[in-house]
């Protein structure tokens, strides 16, 4: 049985995409069936995955509009275990269009029952926005990890989504439980970074990840390379945050994690990783 994973976020510029790339990647990474739903127009996941947005053999969107099956918009992805479905422009029509319908918040859980049997894990990102997409994504999620920006901006808007997640739980999703808190773009010389870091700690307690994620020049350039950090530089700072993220979350997740070398080399983690 899958579990389903909202990567949400209503601000922007947080890491969020970053995070639902580098999670999926790293967890297929050890080997578990993985599946990332891009649920943003922008198609940022749907690119920082190496897949053409504009490829005319379907999107997420195509499934919600009931024009193609939800299987016959999965792509496989550059990484072993890693499968994606993709997001384009066309998303934008899906809250107008959607808004008319009954059941209009439960359309894609109704869609990810046909692919529970096939993953093991299946991350949804969402939108920089509290719209229907990502109303879709709690009510379809078993839990929610929330990508936090090291800034005091980024700590201040949590309140909002914490008061959406919570209607969504009282009304929409009783079984919808907050997987994790994951701090981004810390900088261990900024007094502000370690403040948010134990005030997040504080709030959140167990839910909040150990491991930081840094402000990282790999992690942030790997997008346009069309591969998640762990592939691009597997050596850098950004690619080992995530690498011991996702054993964090496979931890959390009742999974113990082998203690495997992440030091390896581009090579022989592209070795490893690439579909042949």
């Amino acid at each position: 049985m899958a579990k389903v994973i909202a990567v949400a976020n209503q601000k922007g510029g947080v890491g969020k995409t970053t995070t639902a790339v580098n999670l999926a990647a790293g967890v297929a990474h050890y080997g578990h069936e993985t599946l990332l739903i891009d649920l943003d127009p922008q198609a940022n996941a749907t690119s920082g995955l190496g897949v053409d947005k504009n490829a005319a053999n379907g999107s997420i969107y195509n499934a919600l509009m009931g024009e193609k099956t939800i299987q016959d918009v999965v792509r496989p992805g550059i990484i072993e275990w890693l499968d994606i479905i993709p997001s384009n422009i066309d998303l934008i029509g899906a809250e107008l269009e959607l808004i008319q319908q009954d059941g209009r918040e439960h359309k894609l859980k109704t869609l990810l029952a046909e692919l529970d049997p096939i993953y093991q894990y299946i991350f949804l990102d969402c939108p920089p926005s509290l719209g229907l997409m990502t109303l879709n994504a709690l009510c379809a999620a078993n839990s929610v990890l929330i990508p936090l920006q090291c800034e005091y901006y980024a700590l201040e808007g949590i309140s909002q989504l914490m008061d959406t997640i919570n209607r969504v739980k009282q009304y929409l999703n009783p079984a919808l439980e907050i997987e994790g808190v994951i701090l981004t773009m810390y900088d261990a010389r900024v007094k502000l970074s370690k403040d948010v870091v134990a005030e997040v700690q504080r709030v959140f307690n167990e839910k909040a990840y150990k491991t930081l994620v840094p402000r990282n020049v790999r992690l942030a350039e790997s997008p346009s390379f069309g591969k998640p950090v762990i592939l691009h530089d597997p050596s850098s700072k950004g690619a080992q945050s995530y690498f011991q993220i996702s054993k964090e979350f496979l931890e959390k997740n009742g999974i113990n994690v082998e203690d495997l070398s992440i030091k390896k080399s581009a090579q022989e983690v592209e070795k490893d990783l690439v579909v042949q």
